[in-house]
């Protein structure tokens, strides 16, 4: 029986190089069954793990020789990965409307930058933290009292930026679809997590989310809606119970009576529950506390390391389930825990070949430094 086919088969993505955000929508189409190639710097090292199922070539941007391969594989392509801020391609001699689309009409340009293209800091260097921080995201993470916490470069690169611009990219070939044409789809990362926080944004007047940072039901303030140490130093359990029948679960997981403890509806007896609720924590393991919870509507569950994932065999699945159309398996043999990386240049000469019917030494040559070169004399 033969293997179903891909929801992306037949996607040529061309994707240049950068971290995190514009990687990761790259592999998110790869994961999905677009052809992805990346082009690389001569000479680079890069530290991007972002690579299952991607290809390399080895292109100098500033040279106009590169241009001529880097045209021949736009002139295949559907989707091109733009990571650079606002303005590079421009000077590259790239720019998306004046170049590109001419160049290949149907092709649709991804722009991924950090801050919003207009406005104050369009123009400025940042990272996750400055993007979440202009959004107003960032002000809503961590302890009252304390000052925000930066979660990582999760929600501003990843969710923000990279899961955003995957979504338009999907957005502009449902597009083209209809009318034949491809466009530039801009992405950034300040609008992207701003999107994120919909909820919060829409519910500031309730009493989910009209209190200060780590003060509101889902943030930290609740204390059935918390993290707590168990008897393992270190170790910790999630609870969410939020509905009343599920917060009668947890109580009873607990070894409470309802009348032991004050209501929670008064805000005044939080500081009251939640220390009742510590203290219960720290008389068991999180092993026994997950004997009592599993299986339960406690809303009750361990909080577990990516260490102890990798160790229990827990393998990454791919972020949605097509049932007819699934997407590509992650590699068996490291279970979604290894990036592997991608060295400039890997995988160049079968892209070429498979997207161009080129072969080295016809058409083009790799120079000593890696850089992929037009042959004199070969037609585009």
């Amino acid at each position: 029986m033969s293997a179903p086919p891909l929801p992306l088969d037949g996607i040529r993505v061309v994707e240049l190089a950068g971290l995190a955000p514009g990687p990761f929508a790259g592999l998110l189409l790869a994961d999905y069954g677009a052809s992805v190639v990346r082009i690389d710097r001569p000479k680079a090292v890069s530290a991007d793990q972002l690579t299952r199922n991607k290809t390399s070539v080895t292109l100098d941007l500033r040279d106009k020789a590169s241009h001529r391969i880097l045209f021949a594989l736009l002139k295949k392509a559907d989707v091109l990965i733009d990571p650079y801020r606002p303005g590079v391609l421009e000077r590259l001699g790239l720019s998306p409307s004046e170049v590109l689309l001419k160049h290949n009409p149907r092709l649709i340009v991804a722009r991924m930058t950090g801050f919003r293209r207009d406005g104050k800091y369009k123009d400025m260097a940042g990272h996750d933290i400055n993007y979440i921080a202009v959004s107003g995201v960032l002000s809503m993470l961590g302890r009252a009292g304390e000052r925000p916490y930066a979660p990582g470069n999760i929600l501003g690169d990843f969710a923000g930026g990279g899961a955003m611009c995957f979504q338009g990219i999907l957005l502009a070939l449902l597009s083209r679809a209809r009318t034949g044409r491809g466009q530039v789809v801009e992405a950034n990362m300040v609008d992207g997590s701003a999107y994120l926080a919909a909820m919060p944004r829409l519910n500031l007047q309730t009493p989910f989310w009209g209190e200060p940072r780590g003060q509101n039901m889902l943030d930290g303030g609740s204390p059935f809606y918390d993290t707590y140490e168990t008897k393992d130093a270190g170790q910790y359990f999630a609870i969410g119970a939020l509905e009343p029948q599920f917060y009668a679960a947890l109580i009873k997981g607990l070894g409470f009576q309802a009348a032991e403890l004050p209501a929670r509806e008064d805000r005044d007896n939080w500081p009251a529950l939640r220390a009742a609720f510590a203290r219960r924590f720290r008389e068991k393991t999180r092993a026994e506390w997950e004997a009592i919870f599993d299986g339960t509507d406690a809303c009750a569950t361990p909080v577990l390391t990516q260490d102890e994932l990798e160790q229990g065999g827990y393998e990454q699945r791919a972020a949605v389930t097509l049932v007819d159309t699934p997407a590509r398996p992650i590699p068996a043999d490291d279970g979604g825990w290894r990036g592997g990386g991608l060295s400039p240049g890997t995988g160049g000469a079968e892209t070429l070949q498979s997207w161009l019917g080129w072969t080295p030494g016809r058409e083009y040559e790799v120079r000593p430094d890696g850089t992929f070169v037009l042959l004199g004399g070969s037609k585009l």
